[in-house]
């Protein structure tokens, strides 16, 4: 179904707000990210406002289609779906095949069948704490002094992963202390931390088939200890922060309904 607007999807996470900006052929116009903060409203304008600048289409002239844990504070949405929705159906997109997406956001990781017709078959949602997510990342980083781009690069002087036994972020805490009184280097420690992201996803459903990894996260050192960790390659958009808001944006082109809300994204 053509629609004569192009439309806007704006993914309001608890980390960071995201939006996509397609024209009626699906082709992306514009994208923007920023913290969420605690004003979600005020991100989702603040977004809109972004991709719209500079004389690509008149806000007014946009329809948006919100997701993401603060969709229901996002101004002028004319839709409200679901993240597990949005991912499932940008997944096909991208991939052109029934795979497992893994979505690591920054409250919670998401583990997606998507099958041939770009629909959820089935999905895992981790509320454990903040183990498996970007927050958990994050708090880790600091941990070791640095921000999750440092820890990478920490991660990538790495000989031997430290073993980090605990998922919650709390009791880690302790143990990465722990490991460098034993003199574990902050290489073998980072690299842990990601392996310790990797088994907590694996723990949530063993993935079949093809795997795409997306979220914030999806990059570098996790990708590559996800891929060592399963024994095959795993797939990456080329924007993998972006997949939720490009979903909603598909699916305000397309005009279909959304799958029952069975589960609250986060």
């Amino acid at each position: 179904m053509t629609r004569r607007k192009p439309v806007l999807g704006v993914d309001i996470g608890s980390s960071y707000g995201k939006a996509v900006l397609l024209d009626r052929e699906g082709r992306v116009l514009a994208r923007a990210v920023r913290p969420t903060g605690i004003d979600f409203a005020g991100t989702a304008r603040t977004l809109v406002q972004e991709v719209t600048d500079g004389g690509r289409v008149p806000p007014e002239a946009v329809e948006v289609v919100a997701t993401g844990y603060g969709r229901q504070e996002v101004p002028g949405a004319m839709r409200q779906v679901t993240e597990v929705t949005c991912q499932a159906l940008a997944a096909w997109h991208l991939f052109r095949r029934p795979l497992t997406l893994i979505d690591i956001g920054g409250q919670d990781t998401k583990v997606i069948e998507v099958d041939p017709g770009g629909r959820r078959r089935s999905f895992h949602l981790n509320r454990k704490c903040a183990s498996g997510t970007g927050a958990f990342l994050e708090e880790m980083a600091g941990r070791l002094g640095t921000d999750p781009t440092g820890m990478e690069r920490l991660a990538e002087e790495g000989l031997e992963a430290a073993t980090l036994s605990s998922f919650c972020t709390v009791f880690a805490r302790s143990e990465l202390l722990a490991l460098a009184r034993q003199g574990r280097s902050p290489g073998d420690i980072a690299l842990g931390v990601f392996d310790a992201v990797v088994r907590r996803v694996l723990e949530m459903a063993r993935p079949q088939g093809e795997v795409a990894l997306t979220g914030g996260a999806a990059r570098g050192v996790l990708v590559r200890r996800m891929e060592r960790a399963l024994g095959r390659t795993v797939l990456v958009p080329e924007h993998p922060q972006f997949t939720g808001a490009l979903g909603a944006a598909l699916l305000g082109l397309r005009g279909d309904g959304d799958q029952p809300e069975e589960e609250v994204s986060r």
